[in-house]
């Protein structure tokens, strides 16, 4: 059975604007799934549809077998939501949010145990509101996490955090996958999405444009990658444009680059060309996740065209 299972689901706002536009979006149990797009392209419509924080025009939702809107209630008691840009702003220590949210469940978790994961046990007496804004989203996170939820819906789980705390997150989220939790999150972060997802979802203008893995998107988007070999001697080009996936072969001095159409392809490459020129170094680039994003999505809201990608980033606004 599906975690989350949308069909022709729609949401109008008046009579000119469609913010989602008969999507229909099939998430399986266990799965760690990247919702990505830019502002405006029905994210975070979506999420609030899954969560009948707002009613859809048209088209149902199921989550975890149950319709969103009839049997919201009985929903939320088995998932975990992470909003975004959630804040702590009265008298309550970080201990004590966490008590308020077990005894909110009527779960039976060990707030020390939970502070201890998202990694802010040691300032658990302090007041949530004076916290660092990482700090509160790990507790925001850890809160979330109540109950062994079976499904995480979290909307940029990031923010704030710095490399140590992002490389936390990221370990949390693949254990509860590993455990059949399904994770569904939004981000901006490019890289944080390619790192943990098992496939994304590409939102433009409402409607979905794109879902697959992402080396799946890379080759649908007829994105290439790369395989730079550095040899002991002079290489040959002989060969290796034979080898099936290898669209064009490169020879300058010493280094030979390839450029594959099927990641399978750059193995065959360095067998072929090790065999008569020892390769000594190896580089590997694939197309940026940030480059097959503008590719679905027209650059978005900021219109980049084919081409104007330099790499520099691997943000973009969603």
């Amino acid at each position: 059975m599906p975690s989350i299972q949308t069909n022709g689901l729609t949401k109008r706002f008046g009579n000119d604007v469609v913010a989602v536009d008969d999507l229909d979006l099939t998430i399986e149990a266990g799965e760690i799934f990247g919702f990505l797009g830019p502002n405006g392209a029905g994210k975070s419509t979506t999420i609030n549809m899954l969560l009948d924080f707002i009613r859809p025009t048209a088209g149902s939702a199921r989550v975890l077998g149950m319709d969103a809107q009839t049997e919201a209630a009985t929903i939320r008691e088995r998932i975990g939501v992470l909003p975004e840009g959630y804040a702590f702003d009265d008298y309550l220590t970080g201990r004590e949010y966490v008590e308020w949210a077990i005894e909110t469940k009527a779960a039976d978790d060990d707030p020390d145990e939970i502070l201890e994961t998202v990694g802010i046990r040691e300032d658990a007496d302090r007041t949530a509101a004076s916290y660092s804004t990482g700090m509160q989203q790990r507790l925001a996170f850890g809160m979330a996490l109540i109950d062994d939820p079976d499904l995480l819906v979290l909307d940029e789980p990031s923010a704030g955090l710095d490399p140590n705390g992002i490389q936390r997150m990221r370990s949390i989220i693949r254990d509860r996958a590993d455990d059949g939790t399904t994770v569904f999150f939004s981000s901006h972060l490019l890289s944080e999405v390619e790192a943990v997802c098992d496939r994304v979802g590409v939102m433009s203008e409402g409607e979905l444009v794109a879902m697959d893995t992402i080396s799946d998107l890379r080759e649908k988007a007829g994105g290439r990658a790369s395989i730079e070999l550095e040899c002991a001697v002079a290489p040959a080009a002989e060969g290796v444009e034979a080898i099936d996936g290898v669209a064009e072969v490169v020879v300058e001095e010493t280094t030979l680059t390839a450029y594959c159409t099927d990641p399978a392809a750059k193995a065959d490459v360095v067998r072929c060309v090790d065999e008569r020129a020892d390769v000594v170094d190896i580089f590997v680039d694939e197309t940026s996740l940030e480059d097959l994003f503008n590719q679905y999505t027209g650059g978005g809201r900021d219109g980049m065209a084919d081409g104007e990608v330099d790499g520099r980033s691997q943000e973009v606004s969603v």
